[in-house]
Parts: C-alpha cells; structure tokens; sequence
C-alpha cells in the first residue's frame, strides 16, 4: 500500500496511533516497531492566531508583552498537501517592520505526503505589503535552488510585512524550510520630506510648512547598516525655499547628544575634517550642495559652550548634515532612542520684506512693505499703510495671531564711513512693542542672529517710543566693523548694519527708513575740520563741527542727508552766528536751480520762424512756375 514515513510529528503533546489488522493476523506473527520521542513545540507568540498557522502579530501586543523582539518558527509538525501559513506583522503608522533569522537551514522534503517533481515544493515569501501582493515581493525561498540568509535585515516601507509558508506536497515531519525569525519595530517618522534613493535624508519646502523642529533619524536601523556597509552614516537635512516666499532661513541647535568614540578619543580640533561624530551647517552655492558658505560645525566637545546655537542663512537655502563614524554607529547608537541632536527652523523674511541684502551705495531708502510687494498681492497703495490705525490695536498673544511676520536686512557699507540712519514714515499697529517693533543690530552685538537669541539691540523703534526714530545717532565705521573673515574677505565690503522688524498684522504696520552715507574729515593741528581735504565724494561740509561730509550728487535731491540739521540751527540761533544751510536749504537750493525756460517766448518764436519759410518756400515754387512759362519750343 506505500512506503510508511520514516517519522510523524504531531501537532500537539497527544498522538494517537491505531493498529488495524486482518482476521488472520500478520503472516509472519512478528507485529510492528516504532520509537516514541518528543519534539520542542511552538514557541509561545506574541499574536493572535487565526486558524492552524496563520497569525497576526502586531506592535501593540509584542510591547504588552514587554519583550523587545517577537519570535516565530517554522512549521515543526505534520500538515497536509497545499498548506499556507501567513504571519501578518503589523506595526503602528510611522513605523517600519525588520525580520530576520538567527537560524536558517534549506533541507529536502524527507517525509513529503504527495510526490511532487518540480522545484519549489515547499516555498517562504516576504512581502513588502499587508497581504500577497505578488508586485512588492521582498524575497522568496525554494526547498531546491534557494540559499538560506542568516542575520540578515529584512525591512518594510511601510507599518506591515507579510509573510506566507506554501507546500505542494505536505509533510509529516515538519518543513524542508527551518526557520527561526525575529521582528520588531522602529519608529520612521520623518521630521521633513524623505529624499528618495537616500537611506536618511530629508527636505523641508518652505510652502508646505513655514516652521517645525527637526531632529536625527528615529530609525535607528541607518546606524546598524553602516556597520555591514563599512560607509559612516552621513544624513543631510535641506531647508529649500524661494525668495518669492522666503528669503532667509533661521537654525537653532538646542541639543547635541553625541557619545565617546570606543575605539579613540579624537579632540573636536578640526570639526570639518575629523573622523568624529559631529553636526555641519552650511549654505549652498549655486548648484553645489556640498559645499558652500560655512556657518557651523559641532561635535560632542565643542557643544557644551556653544550651545544654544542660533544660524541666519543669507539667502533663501541652508543645508544640515548628520556624520556618524561606522566603526561604533551600531555599537553607539543601534536601538538608542535618544536623539543625537534636536533643532528648531524657521523660514523668514516674506515678499513684503523685499530684498534680503541691500548692497553698499552713497544714500538709499528701506521701505516697508516693499514696493514690489503692492504689484505682487495688489495690496493698497503706500497710503493705506500710513493711514491712522489705532482702532486696530492689538496686543494678543503670539499663537492668537495668524499673519506674523519676521525681516532681517543686512544694509551693507563701503569701507571707512559712517552711517546715518533716519525714519521719514512709520506706524505700528499698535503701542505695544509685541505687536511690532523695529530693531538695530550690530556685527558685534548679535548681527542678523540678534533678535533670534535675545541679544540687546543698538536701537529699538516700537509704538512705546515712536518719538525716538527722529533721533537716530550716527553709526560710526567702527562700530560697523564686521570681524568676520569671510566678510572682510568679500570684496572689502566688511562693514554692515542688521535691521529686524518683527510684526503682527503687518498689513497694519510700515516705515519707511532712509540712509546716507558719510565721510568724516580730519582735523588740523588747531583742531578744526581740515576743509581743505574736500574731495569728489565729500564735495559738501555738512552743518556742525562734526566734521561730516556728503556728495555733491546728495545736494538738494529733495532728502535731507545731513545729520543734526536742527541741533546745529538751534545752536547757532543761540550764539548769534549766522544761519545753518544744510544740503536741502531753501537758499542753497534756490541757487542750485538752473534759470527758468520762457516757454511762450519759445513757442512764438518757432510759429513766426515757420510762417517766414513757408512764405519763403511759396515765392521760390512761384518764381520757379513762371520761369518755365517763358521759355520758348525750337
């Protein structure tokens, strides 16, 4: 009647054996022999099973387990011919499920139930996917031609894996495929955009979301692949926007949780170029992504004093990278949920701010809202701006606020002159320096970062003291001075002034800020101006005994770019001396008007001038007409 199977495993700890014979009895009278063991059963699963072997296993019940990893094996008993078994893995949103097998071995099917002569009789598939689908196979083993994978990473896109155990011919010892597996989960939640074809690095776009916090990858499987990899873990963070919508990008690093190398101790000396673990911040060139304007590095040792560190980009990009050496990435990190760093971003400096970077010139103006910013959102005219608003003062809360908006300009200036700064138009929306206020940083005294980390401004304007904005002091060269050696290196320009404005309801709020630049001239052994070094960029001696001087082109061009016009006439209307011409006096102006044009004196004369030549054209065509009437045929 056939071949009885070398062993029978049963599914349970009770098996029945029934011996049957004839009335006659056994031909020879010598019976049967057969040994009875024991085999492990199934371990104990942290699921639900739905049937002989199909289960459910789900991240929920492995942590109400209190185990770290869930385990199951293969199928160890007897099953008939077209047995499936399916092992659904399912994890929380955000989470990626791992398999892998300490223990793998491939036999041949030793107690098969049915024959069958083709391969694959018995197969184990992973799927990427919370069912069979046939298109997101990860892998699948064969009983013939497949080599078992030990140890290694088998790692879903998404919250589910599937796996599904097939056999054509059934069994009565157990499966050809011995498997022992391991799965657990891990936290892939992404603080940006996942970059794909990149294993952590992400993109944040300025019009899907304007702030948020970022910190390093909760996945801490990129750690463990570096080791197999021999590749250090490197994860870059891309902050992108257009100047259309934002300008600036701002950074703050608020922690960095780096550990001791295990292997050496490194100093943080050079923080770019160490095999160390350590944060870079830099802005891109052009097309160069890689490198660029760097603005930071930290590392475990230099942390500590640096920390909080605050980062302004000057233009509309600002890249972040995350270095983890591989020698001690999985050692280090592998299933340690802290954070290696945590950072805060926001995008900054809208349409209405204008030009981020206002280059160095003789004399300029700041406006608020920028003109451009009109055409752009078909806003009211300037006027509206400046119009009486104190029916719509407010002084709620940042968070009761929908419209809120941040400007940092950097107002550069040529090397060895002063700046005067005055304000020809300004409203807030209201009193309150919360709801608005203009500030005035210095590259010593916070520069672009200064409102960001709370650093005391060289000059606060708000609703309070309105008053102070007619009485801006000059800013000596000196105090513009930027020490930085990338800015003394760009093109001597290495003097500059940071202007913040921040607001609520800025459609409410506008100034309009004007700036002249100026030259100072020495002083004679007496100790007066030394006028005579007067050159072409200071033509014009500006009032008092300061010494200051502007441009002839600045003269009675309708600003006034003298400073201290009025304490200079008060002073002089007190001593009896004589009358203060500054660059926009009547006087001055007056003799600086070319003579005035007789335009009616013009115009009779160029109508007469016209009747005499068409007189004149007349007669000629006259004359011309008769003398060809005269003239007599041959």
């Amino acid at each position: 009647m056939g071949k009885f199977p070398y062993s029978i495993i049963g599914t349970s700890e009770d098996l029945f054996v029934e011996f049957v014979t004839s009335e006659a009895g056994p031909l020879l009278n010598t019976g049967f022999h057969f040994n009875v063991g024991n085999w492990p059963g199934h371990v104990e699963t942290a699921g639900v099973r739905n049937g002989t072997c199909n289960w459910i296993m789900t991240s929920e019940q492995l942590t109400q387990s209190g185990d770290s990893e869930g385990i199951f094996l293969s199928v160890a008993h007897w099953y008939p011919p077209h047995t499936s078994c399916t092992y659904l893995i399912k994890g929380k949103a955000g989470e990626v499920v791992r398999l892998y097998f300490p223990s793998f071995r491939i036999n041949r099917i030793e107690s098969p139930i049915r024959h069958f002569d083709g391969d694959c009789g018995e197969s184990l598939t992973i799927y990427d996917a919370s069912w069979p689908d046939d298109s997101k196979i990860i892998k699948t083993f064969c009983d013939t031609f497949s080599k078992a994978m030990e140890k290694h990473d088998f790692v879903s896109t998404t919250e589910s894996l599937f796996v599904r155990f097939e056999s054509k011919t059934g069994s009565y010892s157990g499966s050809s495929l011995y498997y022992w597996a391991h799965y657990d989960f891990f936290d892939d939640r992404k603080s940006g955009e996942a970059l794909p074809g990149t294993q952590c690095d992400e993109t944040f776009h300025s019009w899907k979301r304007s702030y948020g916090n970022l910190r390093s990858p909760r996945n801490t499987l990129v750690y463990k692949k570096s080791a197999s990899t021999g590749e250090d873990v490197s994860c870059t963070y891309r902050f992108i926007t257009d100047k259309r919508v934002f300008g600036r990008v701002i950074l703050t690093i608020t922690n960095i949780a780096f550990k001791d190398h295990p292997y050496t101790s490194l100093p943080c000396n050079e923080c770019w170029n160490e095999q160390i673990d350590r944060l870079q911040i830099w802005e891109p060139t052009n097309l160069n992504l890689t490198d660029g304007n760097r603005l930071g590095c930290l590392c475990k040792d230099n942390a500590k004093t640096l920390l909080p560190l605050t980062l302004v980009s000057k233009g509309d990009r600002m890249n972040v990278r995350l270095l983890v050496e591989h020698s001690h990435a999985a050692s280090n990190y592998f299933k340690h949920p802290a954070p290696l760093f945590e950072a805060r971003y926001q995008f900054i400096h809208g349409p209405a701010c204008g030009p981020a970077t206002i280059s160095a010139s003789n004399d300029g103006e700041l406006h608020f809202p920028h003109k451009d910013y009109y055409m752009q959102t078909h806003y009211a005219s300037p006027q509206y701006y400046y119009a009486d608003s104190t029916h719509h003062q407010s002084t709620s809360a940042p968070h009761e606020q929908e419209n809120v908006v941040r400007c940092i300009w950097e107002l550069k200036v040529h090397k060895d002159r002063d700046l005067w700064l005055h304000v020809d138009k300004i409203k807030f929306s209201s009193r309150s320096c919360e709801d608005g206020r203009l500030e005035f940083y210095l590259p010593h005294n916070g520069g672009a970062v200064g409102a960001a980390v709370g650093a005391e401004p060289w000059m606060r304007i708000c609703g309070e003291n309105v008053s102070q904005a007619k009485d801006i002091p000059i800013v000596t060269n000196a105090e513009l001075l930027n020490t930085d050696f990338e800015a003394v290196e760009d093109n001597l320009l290495s003097s500059s002034i940071f202007i913040h404005f921040y607001g609520r309801l800025p459609a409410r709020s506008a100034f309009k800020l004007a700036w002249t630049e100026l030259f100072h001239l020495p002083r004679n052994s007496d100790g007066s101006v030394a006028t005579q070094r007067l050159s072409a960029d200071c033509e014009f001696l500006c009032p008092g005994d300061s010494g200051a001087c502007i441009s002839s082109r600045l003269v009675c061009n309708g600003v006034q770019n003298c400073p201290n016009v009025s304490a200079a006439a008060t002073a002089a209307a007190a001593t009896g001396g004589a009358e203060v011409h500054h660059d926009e006096s009547p006087d001055l102006c007056k003799s600086h008007l070319p003579e005035q044009v007789n335009w009616l004196a013009i115009a009779l004369g160029a109508t007469v001038g016209a009747a005499v030549a068409a007189c004149f054209i007349g007669m000629l065509c006259r004359a011309c007409h008769k003398r060809s009437d005269d003239d007599e045929p041959y």
